[in-house]
């Protein structure tokens, strides 16, 4: 369970952090109380804990303002609470709803299907061989959309990893100061090529390698990842953490490499 939904002292807590933050400098914890149903001596003890344990500090009266690490508290917290609620409508409610698949051979409504995941991509193919299944709610030819509800058991997919490649800044030589030859490898071995930043996009047309995209890249690099695609990721060097913090914020297994 997400910790701040473990208790309602900790979702209070957050919800109290959330308020101050929206409303900081000047706090009516009359206001607050009223939002998030506690009393208002309840938001007094609460922020009298926050400002104790640094997360916020009081400026003078009514006068509050979250600091630079309840800052980072509200990030991470929302951030576990985001992955709940992805987990409670990707994999709870999405098994109980329906879902388009790639139809792997000609089925028609009503047929049991068996349930894999292919390049990131669900499949489903006749029977009910495989460790998931579902019912097509469709008919569909073979290589077409075919929709599948009534979900069944848990599709065995091993997690893709993520290789960064950093590729100096210009002012340190740029592309030209790259390594093509093994950035063109370890591109030619994974599944996704992205990149992201000048210097990184150059490089790869150097290489003859053309990236699926070039924006969002860590958030394309983890969603993949969770699909089962090892991905190559050739960043400028100063775009490197705007693509590690994503993921590792998802807990995504990643190298970074010299390029």
């Amino acid at each position: 369970m997400v910790d701040v939904l473990d208790n309602k002292r900790a979702a209070t807590r957050f919800r109290i952090l959330v308020e101050i933050a929206e409303r900081q400098p000047a706090v009516s914890q009359g206001e607050i109380a009223e939002e998030v149903g506690v009393t208002s001596q309840a938001v007094s003890e609460y922020i009298r804990d926050l400002v104790e344990d640094g997360f916020v500090e009081k400026e003078g009266r009514s006068r509050y303002r979250v600091t630079n690490e309840g800052v980072d508290w509200l990030f991470q917290a929302a951030g576990d609470v985001r992955r709940f609620a992805d987990h409670v409508t990707e994999d709870v409610l999405g098994a109980m709803g329906e879902d388009a698949a790639i139809a792997s051979a000609d089925l028609e409504a009503g047929d049991p299907v068996s349930l894999t995941v292919e390049d990131g991509l669900l499949h489903a193919a006749p029977g009910e061989a495989g460790p998931a299944t579902g019912v097509a709610t469709t008919d569909a030819a073979a290589g077409s959309d075919v929709g599948v509800t009534s979900f069944e058991g848990v599709i065995d997919l091993e997690p893709g990893s993520v290789t960064v490649w950093q590729v100096p800044p210009v002012r340190a030589g740029g592309s030209q100061s790259a390594t093509l030859e093994a950035i063109a490898d370890g591109c030619a071995e994974a599944d996704l090529v992205l990149a992201t930043g000048v210097e990184a996009i150059v490089a790869l047309r150097e290489a003859d390698v053309e990236p699926a995209t070039t924006f969002a890249v860590g958030t394309v690099a983890a969603d993949a990842a969770e699909r089962g695609l090892d991905t190559a990721v050739v960043a400028t060097t100063d775009a490197v953490g705007r693509v590690t913090d994503v993921l590792r914020d998802g807990d995504v297994a990643y190298e970074v490499l010299e390029g």
